[in-house]
C-alpha cells in the first residue's frame, strides 16, 4: 500500500537516452510536493517530454531512480501506477472513432477487473471531469470531430476521471485559446487545494509565473536552475538557455515575473545600442 510521503513523487540523478550513444537527460533530479504545481521549462529539445514519460513509467531511465510514495517506480505494477500519476499527453491523437464520454470513461480502467464494465459511480464520475473541464456538451460526439483545443480539454477530463493524487501534463494548453488556457491553469489550482499534485511542461513563461510554485529549467538534458518563479525567470537564465533576447519585467496586476521575447528589428536594435554605448565608454575612458 502506498503512504504519504513529504515528495509523492521524485526523480535522482536520471539519465535517459533512446540511442546507445546518446543522452537525453543528464542527471536530472526533482521533487513533486504534496498540493503543489511545478512548471517544467526549457527550449525544443530540452528533455522535458521524455523526462515526463520517465516519471510515469513508460520508459525506464539507464540510470537513477524515480520514487513514487517512497517506492522505485518499477516496483509497482501497471495498475498501482495508474492509480497513482494520471498524464495528460502531448499527442492527443486517437485512432478510433470513440466518443467523448467514451474517452472519458477509459479514465476509470485502472479500477475495473478483468473484463467488468463501468458501473454507476464510474459513470457518475466522468461526467463529473467533464463538467469540470467544460466538455460536457461534447459528451457524444467522437474524438476525431473535436479542435485540437477541445480534445485537450477531454484529455484533462479523463485524468480528472482516473481520480489520481498525481498528474502530469505535457503542454496542455497548446492548442487553446486565452480564455480556456486561463481556465485549464486556475482548475488546476483548485485541484490542489483537493490534494493533488501537479507537473506541467509548458512553454508560456508567463503562465509559468503566474499559477506555478516552483519552476524547473531545463537545458539540453540538465537541470539548469530550480527554485520559484521570479528567482528562475531571469533575464540570465533566460537569454543563456533559449539563446534569444528577451525583456523581463514585473507584471503591474500580478506582481509576478513577465517575459516578452524580442523580434529580430528590436534584437538588432538593442544591439546596436549596446555597441554605441561601449563604444562612447570605451572612447570617454581614452579621452
Amino acid at each position: 500500500m502506498l503512504v504519504a510521503q513529504r515528495f509523492p513523487l521524485e526523480a535522482r540523478e536520471i539519465e535517459f537516452g533512446y540511442r546507445p550513444s546518446q543522452l537525453v537527460l543528464r542527471g536530472v533530479s526533482l521533487a513533486l510536493g504534496a498540493g503543489e504545481l511545478v512548471g517544467l521549462i526549457g527550449p525544443n529539445g530540452s528533455g522535458k517530454s521524455t523526462l515526463l514519460r520517465v516519471l510515469s513509467g513508460v520508459v525506464r531511465p539507464r540510470a537513477g531512480e524515480v520514487l513514487l510514495y517512497g517506492r522505485c517506480l518499477h516496483e509497482l505494477s501497471p495498475r498501482e501506477i495508474a492509480r497513482s500519476i494520471a498524464v495528460v499527453p502531448q499527442d492527443t491523437h486517437v485512432e478510433f472513432p470513440f466518443s467523448v464520454l467514451e474517452v472519458v470513461l477509459m479514465g476509470r480502467s485502472p479500477y475495473l477487473a478483468g473484463f467488468s464494465f463501468e458501473d454507476a459511480e464510474d459513470l457518475a464520475r466522468a461526467r463529473a471531469a467533464m463538467e469540470r473541464t467544460g466538455v460536457a456538451h461534447l459528451a457524444h460526439r467522437t474524438i476525431q470531430e473535436l479542435s485540437g483545443g477541445e480534445r485537450q480539454r477531454v484529455m484533462l477530463a479523463r485524468a480528472l476521471a482516473q481520480d489520481t493524487p498525481i498528474l502530469l501534463l505535457d503542454e496542455p494548453a497548446a492548442f487553446l485559446d486565452l480564455r480556456h488556457v486561463v481556465e485549464m491553469y486556475d482548475l488546476l489550482r483548485e485541484l490542489l487545494g483537493e490534494g493533488k499534485s501537479v507537473l506541467t511542461v509548458l512553454h508560456d513563461l508567463n503562465l509559468a509565473a503566474q499559477y506555478c510554485d516552483r519552476v524547473v529549467l531545463l537545458d539540453e538534458g540538465a537541470v539548469y536552475c530550480a527554485g520559484p518563479p521570479g528567482d528562475v525567470l531571469t533575464y540570465r537564465a533566460i537569454t543563456e538557455v533559449y539563446r534569444t533576447e528577451v525583456y523581463i519585467d514585473l507584471n503591474d496586476i500580478t506582481g509576478t515575473v513577465n517575459v516578452l521575447p524580442l523580434s529580430r528589428a528590436y534584437r538588432e536594435r538593442l544591439a546596436r545600442e549596446r555597441w554605441a554605448s561601449a563604444s562612447n565608454s570605451s572612447g570617454g575612458e581614452g579621452a
